[in-house]
């Protein structure tokens, strides 16, 4: 949305900037990454060339524009005071909490959530996202350590003095200028650069380490390093099967739902972390090494209702049961044929799934809906209007994230060894006061967006008692 004051950078603006400059910036920090975006840009193109349907369904729904530049990244902060300070960094860009995400159930010690857009409109600007984590010190279990990691943290300082003045700024003013915007989008990307030298000694590396790879990455270094972007594709299934061609060693799983020809929610596969030399606080020279770094690739489908959410857990659930293990290179292909078997009864055309409650939708007046206006008795009922040609529909985009896509992309890059066992439960109350607010529920942002194209229609109609 635009700022009130028109002096005021457009925050969707700011945010489709430094998503700009920070694949710029991991694109030199990681040359795999730039040979990943290459791969998802010839795989999207063969797509669009060979489906006339996709093509079709993008350019109705905005997202042709957006494609290319579509990105998510991903970090990790150790304190609730960095939390909270990365949120009202980010509420600069216009990008808000959404969700809470609970990675302890897979041996990841952190929760979480996405920082985005929350608008459509403001969405086909800059889709960019952030899924963020905070470190969960009450989950080391050796106090030393425990105590180690509070100790470094409590020493470090991520951000730079000028971008927090500019965050103290922008709240106060309710904007930036564009000069401003300009200064504060290079600042920020400081918080999220990547640096050599660690903040803590060999040994204190290998302790934090011992206990958990990431509690290492989030605790040893001077910020929290983007730890991957991630692009966008169209077919997932093609980018996993071409990366080895490429030198780039893919992740055993495609995290997520199976192939369809209606995709939903959140398919993710990567590739593996890269080993990165390192100083230590007691060395001289790069004699150290760390694991953390990683490329991911992303294949968005259709927002699911609670209904649809509920029957994918069902099948997913169902899936990783019979599986009996956690998904890796010798049972992916087994896991694969069990995904597709189970996932039979999820619907698999947009009416189905339509009819059937099971996904959001953007909905739009047709043609013969614009022609039928002045001459025409129009039905007043959604369903009717639908079957009579005069309103059609796409499905809304799926914005966020899966708790188990999550900690299996954590997982394949930390090492099954890396993987475990947390009796402490999930705590949304804990990370909302380290957040400083309430996260936002996606399921009511998507039925919002919903309900908004559903007005509209009805505004162009001229149905005053048009109702879902």
């Amino acid at each position: 949305m635009q700022p009130k004051n028109k002096n005021f950078v457009n925050p969707s603006e700011i945010r489709a900037q430094f998503s700009k400059h920070m694949s710029d910036m991991y694109r030199k920090e990681v040359p795999l990454y730039g040979d990943l975006l290459s791969l998802v840009e010839d795989t999207n193109q063969e797509v669009l060339e060979k489906s006339t349907n996709t093509k079709a369904h993008l350019e109705r729904t905005g997202e042709m524009k957006r494609l290319s530049m579509e990105r998510h990244g991903a970090i990790r902060v150790g304190t609730p005071s960095e939390l909270s300070t990365i949120r009202r960094l980010f509420a600069v860009m216009g990008m808000e909490p959404v969700g809470y995400y609970d990675l302890t159930p897979s041996g990841v010690p952190v929760h979480s959530t996405a920082f985005r857009a929350v608008h459509e409109e403001d969405l086909q600007i800059s889709p960019f996202r952030v899924f963020t984590s905070l470190l969960r010190l009450e989950l080391i279990d050796n106090p030393e350590t425990r105590q180690l990691a509070k100790d470094t943290l409590a020493k470090r300082q991520i951000f730079t003095p000028r971008v927090l003045e500019l965050i103290e700024q922008c709240a106060h003013d309710g904007g930036l200028s564009q000069a401003d915007a300009w200064t504060f989008i290079h600042e920020a990307l400081e918080t999220f650069r990547w640096h050599t030298s660690a903040t803590v000694t060999s040994d204190e590396y290998k302790r934090l380490h011992n206990q958990h790879r990431l509690i290492a990455d989030v605790v040893a270094f001077k910020g929290p390093h983007i730890n991957h972007l991630t692009p966008r594709t169209l077919d997932i299934d093609q980018v996993q099967a071409q990366m080895p061609a490429r030198n780039i060693t893919p992740k055993a799983v495609v995290e997520g739902p199976p192939r369809r020809n209606c995709p939903i929610l959140l398919r993710q596969t990567s590739f593996k972390a890269l080993q990165e030399k390192v100083t230590f606080s007691n060395q001289s020279s790069e004699a150290g090494s760390h694991t953390a770094r990683f490329g991911e690739i992303e294949q968005r489908g259709a927002a699911l209702t609670p209904k649809g959410r509920a029957l994918y857990d069902e099948l997913l659930n169902a899936s990783r049961s019979e599986l009996k293990e956690f998904p890796n290179e010798k049972n992916a292909e087994h896991y694969t044929e069990i995904l597709a078997k189970n996932f039979s009864k999820f619907p698999d055309t947009y009416k189905e799934m339509n009819d059937q409650d099971l996904a959001y939708f953007r909905y739009f007046v047709t043609d013969k809906g614009y022609e039928a206006l002045n001459n025409t008795t129009l039905p007043t009922n959604l369903k009717d209007l639908i079957n009579a040609g005069f309103i059609e529909y796409e499905s809304l985009v799926y914005e966020d994230f899966l708790p188990v896509s999550a900690a299996g992309i954590f997982q394949s890059n930390l090492g099954d060894n890396a993987q475990a066992q947390y009796k402490i439960s999930s705590n949304q109350t804990d990370f909302q006061n380290s957040l400083g607010t309430e996260v936002l529920d996606e399921l009511d942002l998507y039925a919002d967006t919903q309900k908004r194209s559903i007005v509209k229609c009805g505004e162009i109609l001229n149905l005053s008692l048009f109702t879902a």
